[in-house]
């Protein structure tokens, strides 16, 4: 039965149930089939008019027969001397009582009142604990017991996070196979946390876990635990571990911990502290006096720098594993493992792909793999190709195309100079990465975009790297400034990562000669935030306005040698920028040839 019939059948019933109470208690007096009424006084005319007959008492009411015509009338006062009337005239009186109801009669309708309130109070207590529960099940916990039946994820089904899946499969071997590490003296780790960006594959890896490993897999997320009413939350932590150990040797996962495990002391100064009451009796039943062996603990989140230190010491969670963004071959990897039931067409280079989606995580990737497919169903092809999926991976990162923006002849022409400044820069700096896309089509909130694509995965960047980016992001501004003579606010996406990467380079990396290896700024953990980050200004003064001035020093000298480039090679940027104005989209190759053309292809 649907839970929208469950309601509609339980307002019915509260209807009728109030419609009998006021029926009960509020029903105004009927007068007896096929009777009359008259007034007391006519009643009194009809006894000294000899008319009357027979009269019964009930109550205040007094029903008269004169012999053929029976009525009824009603008492207004007391009247002592009516009785001694009647038997003068010779009528005969009676007396009867109302009839009564039963006394379970009597019960039911004193209570049922109680028991309607009752009834819209577990009503209203069922809707806030979700449909299905009731009344009594507040402290029990929420967690899902992995089915044996149905489809399961196993470590085949992931890719691009080969040390996690090493470290997982361990424990999964240990449940299997205790006695192969017991026999050195080892002992089965109690937790596991896994830390990563979202999207990265957290709990797809504990999916496979609970496909792998054979043995009940209990899932709950860090919000089910935290709820309106005090002492609910610890409650339900007990009844998991209690059920946890009742299946052991099994899993416990618990995804989204930060929900329930952020540092204590953030409720100081006022409010309740149901999370911390939560988050004690976690710590307690994950390494207390109580055992639980057999029974591994896998949580997963993306911020760890919030979680409560006591969580995090071992004993508690005794390895932490990150899943961090896949490299080129885990790319390449989790590609193949997305388009497993999606016919490719033969141009489909999935290496291109995986160095195209440089950051993208596992998440972006299967979104890139249907956003592809959809695109090919929708274009009437039998399978997807190449096209689609370049498409689908500019949807992924600036959006769908914007074709209802019509841009003016004066706006194309400027999008075109600034595209074209970024694509020449990036040419004539070798050290770049190369062009593979420049366009002026409008995509989510960008008039035009310029794509390079990477040749191998960077985990840290030198210096010259840093200063070759901001001059590639401050090439639009220049061809503007070179070309249009004026300026305009296409450039502001751009100022901002270039001042972020100049900033950096100060304050970070210490890569400034002006004010030596050392970090200015430092992060400072609030506790009233619940232990959130934020910067702490450490320095003085004099100290900012030197920071500020290496900064714009950087700046400069970056503009100036991205305006040095644009004006040796000044017809390449109007010819880029005619093709673009003619195409609307250019491929690398195309803005390397006009280049050639020109024969100005040089390092910077």
């Amino acid at each position: 039965m649907s839970n929208s019939l469950k309601t509609l059948i339980f307002w019915i019933v509260i209807a009728l149930f109030t419609f009998l109470i006021f029926s009960v208690f509020f029903r105004s007096p009927q007068s007896p089939a096929g009777k009359g009424v008259k007034s007391y006084s006519d009643f009194l005319s009809d006894v000294e008019s000899g008319l009357v007959r027979k009269v019964i008492f009930r109550d205040k009411e007094i029903e008269v027969n004169n012999g053929s015509i029976t009525y009824k009338t009603e008492i207004p006062f007391e009247d002592p001397a009516l009785v001694g009337r009647l038997i003068d005239k010779g009528v005969a009186v009676r007396a009867t009582k109302s009839p009564q109801p039963s006394i379970l009669t009597s019960i039911l309708l004193s209570l049922a009142p109680t028991l309607l309130l009752i009834g819209v109070w577990v009503y209203f207590i069922r809707k806030m604990q979700g449909a299905g529960s009731n009344m009594f099940s507040f402290g029990k916990s929420r967690a899902r017991l992995n089915p044996e039946s149905g489809p399961k994820v196993t470590f085949n089904d992931v890719a691009g996070v080969d040390e996690a899946k090493e470290e997982l499969r361990e424990i999964v071997e240990f449940l299997k196979d205790p006695a192969k590490f017991q026999r050195l003296g080892g002992k089965i780790p109690k937790g596991l946390l896994l830390v990563g960006p979202p999207g990265t594959g957290k709990t797809l890896l504990a999916k496979a876990i609970a496909g792998e490993a054979g043995v009940p897999f209990f899932s709950i997320s860090g919000s089910d635990f935290v709820e309106l009413f005090v002492g609910v939350g610890a409650s339900r932590v007990r009844d998991l571990f209690e059920q946890s150990r009742k299946h052991a040797p099994c899993i416990v996962f618990i995804d989204e911990i930060d929900a329930v495990g952020r540092s204590r002391g953030a409720g100081i100064g006022g409010g309740h502290d149901e999370r911390e009451q939560t988050l004690n009796q976690l710590l307690v039943e994950m390494d207390g006096f109580t055992g639980n062996e057999g029974v591994i603990i896998i949580a997963a989140t993306n911020r760890p720098d919030v979680l409560d230190r006591a969580l995090l010491r071992p004993g508690r969670f005794d390895r932490r594993v990150v899943v961090d963004r896949p490299d080129i071959k885990g790319r390449e990897d989790i590609i193949k493992i997305h388009t497993r039931k999606v016919p490719l067409a033969p141009d489909v280079d999935v290496g291109v792909l995986a160095r195209r989606t440089g950051g993208f995580a596992g998440a972006d990737l299967a979104n890139m793999v249907n956003e592809a497919a959809l695109l090919a169903a929708r274009r009437g092809r039998e399978k997807v190709g190449m096209a689609e999926l370049e498409e689908a991976i500019e949807r992924v990162m600036a959006g769908p195309e914007r074709k209802s923006r019509v841009l003016s002849d004066k706006e194309k022409r400027n999008t075109a100079y600034h595209e074209a400044g970024h694509a020449l820069i990036a040419q004539l700096i070798p050290a770049l990465d190369p062009v593979h896309k420049v366009a002026i089509v409008p995509r989510g909130l960008a008039l035009g975009y310029t794509m390079q694509l990477p040749q191998e995965d960077r985990f840290f960047l030198s210096q010259q790297d840093m200063l070759n980016q901001i001059t590639m992001l401050l090439g639009g501004r220049a061809a503007e400034e070179l070309m249009l003579g004026e300026m305009t606010t296409g450039a502001r996406n751009d100022f901002e990562r270039a001042t972020k990467i100049a900033h950096d380079m100060v304050c970070a990396f210490g890569m400034s000669n002006e004010l030596g290896a050392i970090a200015y700024g430092r992060e400072n953990e609030e506790v009233f935030l619940g232990r959130d980050l934020v910067k702490e200004k450490n320095y003085s003064e004099e100290t900012a306005l030197r920071i500020d001035h290496e900064i714009k020093r950087i700046i400069d000298g970056c503009y100036g040698l991205s305006y040095r480039l644009l004006s040796e090679n000044k017809s390449a940027l109007e010819k880029v920028s005619q093709k673009l104005l003619e195409k609307e989209v250019l491929t690398g190759d195309e803005v390397k040839e006009i280049l050639q053309a020109e024969s100005r292809l040089v390092a910077a």
